[in-house]
């Protein structure tokens, strides 16, 4: 004979006369572990094994789990102007020795986003290879940039020219105040953002890690804030750990360092800075193996990322054991 019964919202047959405990067993649960509703009352532990079963009986079966919900890190996604993305590296395509290097190398960096420079066709040689006859255009998402324009019309100019060619409206913006340093004049590339926002375009803003600079932008219509760590190609890594933490904590758009990587744990110090994302070329293309650096660079921002998510322990002047003195021999 069987009995119907509903265990955690799902209706079961099962043979009649079983105890809550046999029922418990035979699902391969152990009764002493768990902890019993049975029609809206708590059923003691105690009297698991003599609480006979009967027909239509509800019954909750529950056990202890990690509190909260469990964090996965494929699940861990980054959205910047309508477009979600899960790498949160974007890599540059210059100083490759060749585009299959650089197609390798961005393969290896599970990089989404890759930025492009808008430069002149060569006339000369119409079939020379191309950078799309390397990456798919269809599989990454090209971001054009303005590398090596100093002023904002330059830069307006390129952007329009890049969307004519591709239909790109997703940009990076970067006006140069001179050539030795590479820094951002941002005079230049606020009145630029104006402009290319009321265009329809949607810019990613290289700028100087000041905050109060980063949030003009942000007002102007920035669709995210990329405050240089060091100077472009210099490798030495990210200077001013307060400022960037400081624009992070303002912002209302996402924040990728720009600029200055030079190892991978540059790029983690970032993530850990609470940084959406990093972007980087010099970095991965002057290592002396960049498809093993790319593949670094990829587990530097995950593991920062994470770390960021998991919060550090707090700064103390002194130190405090780990294991506790009382009880030393």
């Amino acid at each position: 004979m069987t009995i119907s019964i509903h265990l955690n919202g799902e209706t079961r047959t099962i043979e009649a006369g079983l105890s809550v405990a046999q029922l418990a067993e035979r699902i391969g649960l152990n009764p002493a572990k768990v902890a019993v509703e049975r029609n809206r009352e708590i059923v003691p532990r105690s009297t698991l094994a003599s609480v006979i079963l009967a027909d239509g009986d509800e019954l909750e079966i529950v056990h202890f789990v990690g509190g909260g919900q469990e964090r996965s890190m494929t699940q861990d996604t980054w959205t910047v102007a309508g477009k979600t993305f899960s790498s949160r590296l974007i890599v540059g395509t210059g100083k490759y020795k060749d585009f299959a290097q650089n197609a390798a190398a961005l393969e290896a960096s599970g990089a989404e986003i890759i930025t492009v420079a808008v430069r002149r066709v060569n006339v000369s040689d119409p079939n020379a290879p191309m950078l799309t006859d390397f990456i798919d255009p269809k599989k990454y998402t090209y971001l054009p940039n303005t590398a090596g324009c100093f002023t904002a019309d330059d830069a307006i100019r390129t952007l329009r020219l890049a969307r004519e060619a591709g239909g790109w409206d997703l940009v990076k913006l970067e006006v140069l105040g001179e050539a030795r340093t590479l820094y951002p004049d941002m005079r230049e590339t606020l009145k630029a953002t104006e402009v290319l926002v009321k265009e329809g375009f949607k810019p990613m803003v290289y700028c100087v890690d000041d905050p109060i600079a980063a949030k003009q932008l942000e007002e102007a219509g920035a669709v995210a804030i990329m405050p240089l760590g060091a100077p472009i190609g210099s490798g030495l890594g990210i200077q001013n750990r307060v400022t960037i933490r400081l624009i992070v904590e303002g912002a209302g758009v996402p924040v990728l360092v720009d600029a200055g990587v030079g190892t991978a744990s540059d790029a983690a110090v970032a993530m850990e800075l609470g940084c959406e994302g990093v972007l980087m070329n010099t970095a991965i293309a002057e290592a002396k193996d960049p498809i093993l650096m790319a593949s670094a660079m990829k587990l530097a921002v995950q593991s920062g990322r994470q770390a960021y998510l998991a919060g550090r322990m707090g700064r103390r002047m002194y130190a405090d054991p780990s294991s506790p003195l009382a009880g030393l021999i």
